[in-house]
C-alpha cells in the first residue's frame, strides 16, 4: 500500500515565474506591519469557477497585477504539510504580454492591513535573486538552479 493514499490536499495553489520582455522576473514584494518585507511570485489559490490550475493562474495575474501572459508551461511543484493537508502550489513559467496596475482588482487591495502588494522587477542573476527574501525557499532554490531553462522556456532561446 502506498504512502500517499488517505493524504488530503488542503489547499491548490497556482503561482507564475513570470518572466517580461527583457528576461527579469515579475514578483510581488509584500510588506506586512511588523514584518521584515519578502517577495513572491504573482499567484494564488485555486478557487470552485477555475477549470484548470492553469486558469487559475490567469485569474490571479489579472487580479494581482492587471496582466496577461502566454507560453504557460508547468515546471514546478511544491508542498508543505498543514492542519488541512497537504498544501500544494503549482509553478508556471510564462512570458508577460501586458500589464497595467490600474486594472488591479480582489481583496488584497481594499484591505490596507494586509499590507502593501508592490510590483518588483528581479534581474535572474545570482547577485539580484540572492538580495531578496523569495518565498517559499525552494522556489528561489529552483528559479536559481535552472534560469536558463527558465529563460528557454519564455522564449529567450539563444
Amino acid at each position: 500500500m502506498s504512502a500517499a493514499v488517505g493524504i488530503k490536499v488542503g489547499r491548490r495553489g497556482a503561482r507564475g515565474i513570470v518572466i517580461d520582455d527583457v528576461g527579469r522576473l515579475v514578483l510581488i514584494k509584500r510588506t506586512k506591519p511588523g514584518q521584515d518585507p519578502y517577495w513572491t511570485s504573482p499567484g494564488g489559490g485555486v478557487e470552485e469557477s477555475d477549470a484548470t490550475v492553469e486558469d487559475a493562474l490567469r485569474r490571479e495575474l489579472a487580479e494581482e497585477l492587471g496582466a496577461t501572459a502566454d507560453g504557460y508551461q508547468r515546471v514546478f511543484v511544491s508542498s508543505d504539510l498543514t492542519d488541512a493537508g497537504v498544501a500544494i502550489q503549482y509553478f508556471f513559467v510564462a512570458r508577460l504580454r501586458s500589464l497595467n496596475l490600474t486594472e488591479r482588482y480582489g481583496s488584497e487591495f481594499s484591505k490596507p492591513e494586509r499590507g502593501g502588494y508592490d510590483l518588483d522587477y528581479v534581474p535572474l542573476t545570482d547577485d539580484s535573486l540572492g538580495a531578496i527574501d523569495l518565498k517559499p525557499a525552494a522556489l528561489k532554490e529552483f528559479v536559481l538552479a535552472n534560469r536558463d531553462a527558465l529563460l528557454a522556456e519564455a522564449g529567450f532561446a539563444a
